[in-house]
């Protein structure tokens, strides 16, 4: 007996669901693929899951699906993006060429792939760096003459704080020994005392 017909219909268990979307995704896939190379055909393919993600296949390079985009464009006459989305595919594709680049000449600041130079390049090149070199230089010897006012500050602020200390051990001390003095002298008083006879004694 054949397999029965299956209903076309969405499946309300989320497992069934999952597993029959991984499945299919991946039997949809494998038929571009075939296609792709038993017939030379172009095939672009984005399929987007319930979640969110999304998984695509191309028969070629981005810049085949970009061909096959603009086939599209051209024969069917719809648009998928405005031209406001053109014109930022636009700014993408510079930015991307800026930044190769400004890539190349990193490496040739550092020295790498300049074999293909030519004298001119080479002198500009040469220009560069040490023109580079001198701001270098010259942010170096600021940086150390603050490093040394700095340090000066700080040598000025220690001779101060150690001249305040000093200062207040010696009164410490004089201190100390004016309360030692005071403590340890003998009235003057006990010392001199008159010579006379005991009243009680002439009684």
């Amino acid at each position: 007996m054949g397999r029965g017909k299956i209903e076309i219909k969405r499946i309300e268990n989320s497992s069934n669901r999952q597993v029959t979307y991984s499945k299919r995704k991946n039997g949809i896939i494998k038929k571009a693929k075939e296609i792709t190379v038993l017939c030379d055909a172009k095939v672009s393919l984005i399929i987007i899951a319930s979640s969110g993600k999304m998984v695509e296949y191309c028969s070629g390079p981005q810049e085949t699906r970009m061909k096959i985009l603009d086939k599209y464009h051209s024969q069917s006459g719809k648009r998928l993006w405005d031209a406001k989305h053109e014109n930022l595919c636009n700014e993408v594709d510079r930015v991307k060429k800026d930044n190769d680049g400004m890539q190349i000449e990193l490496r040739h600041l550092k020295g790498e792939d300049i074999t293909s130079l030519n004298h001119v390049d080479l002198m500009a090149l040469e220009e560069a760096i040490e023109n580079g070199l001198a701001s270098i230089r010259d942010r170096m010897s600021k940086y150390m003459d603050a490093v040394r006012e700095n340090n000066r500050a700080m040598e000025d602020e220690n001779k101060r704080l150690a001249y305040q200390l000093h200062k207040m051990m010696k009164s410490e001390e004089n201190l100390r020994d004016m309360n030692y003095n005071n403590h340890t002298q003998i009235p003057f008083a006990l010392l001199v005392q008159p010579n006379q006879p005991n009243l009680h004694d002439r009684m």
